[in-house]
């Protein structure tokens, strides 16, 4: 069970030059190793910058997950050293933090360590209330287990007809003009876009299309959307 202590205990195991941590460190819970087992507690906290999401404080264990020690992990940006669903929607949600639209919120991610090993764990990021607005970030990690990195690229690798079919769904054609181009019948075309909606995570076609810009899987400024090579297999 994770239990919570003082935040001076938080405090001590943060390393950070950053001289506004007094502000956030009030906010930060401290989480103690499990006192049943003896083994490490998997919860860690670190501090972030409100402008750019760039790590200031972190615990040790919050630098290890990422094969980092706390003085090479902090000037990082948090965004670039997580791999998320929709990569352009976790920077929205920590502007909406920055900027007073929200307090708080937590989302699933995977991390990669330098040896390139991968983990999944549960992100929450909480804004610190500063005289002018907010003071910083407090970024809890709950470690869930490894990820095999295979699992984390399926997801971005499409098959070449999965890629037309993308392709044709973003420049914005229907069902019908979908089959007809691609020499597949209605029912075929749906089967496909309703794979890669649950692939996604997708609730519908403009959502799909929106995470496959925020994951890179198209070229940038070119019309109609084409899938880069790298993602198709």
């Amino acid at each position: 069970m994770v239990t919570t202590s003082s935040t001076a205990a938080s405090r001590s195991a943060l390393s950070s030059p950053d001289p506004r941590r007094a502000a956030v460190d009030s906010a930060v819970p401290a989480v103690p190793r499990d006192a049943r087992d003896g083994r490490r507690r998997r919860t860690y906290t670190a501090h972030a910058s409100t402008r750019d999401t760039t790590v200031t404080a972190v615990e040790a264990e919050f630098a290890e997950a990422f094969g980092l020690s706390p003085g090479r992990i902090c000037g990082r940006d948090l965004c670039d050293l997580l791999l998320a669903r929709s990569p352009a929607n976790l920077r929205n949600r920590f502007a909406d933090l920055a900027e007073g639209r929200s307090n708080r919120f937590t989302e699933r991610v995977t991390g990669r360590d330098d040896a390139g090993r991968t983990f999944s764990a549960n992100l929450t990021a909480i804004a610190v209330a500063g005289p002018d607005g907010p003071a910083g970030l407090v970024i809890l990690l709950r470690h869930t287990g490894n990820v095999d990195p295979a699992e984390c690229d399926d997801r971005r690798t499409l098959s070449e007809i999965d890629a037309r079919v993308l392709e044709g769904v973003a420049g914005g054609a229907s069902t019908v003009q979908l089959a007809g181009r691609l020499y597949m019948s209605r029912q075929g075309v749906e089967y496909r876009v309703g794979r890669l909606l649950r692939r996604f995570d997708a609730p519908n076609r403009p959502a799909l299309v929106a995470r496959a810009h925020g994951l890179g899987l198209f070229a940038e400024g070119q019309w109609p959307p084409r899938v880069l090579s790298d993602f198709v297999e």
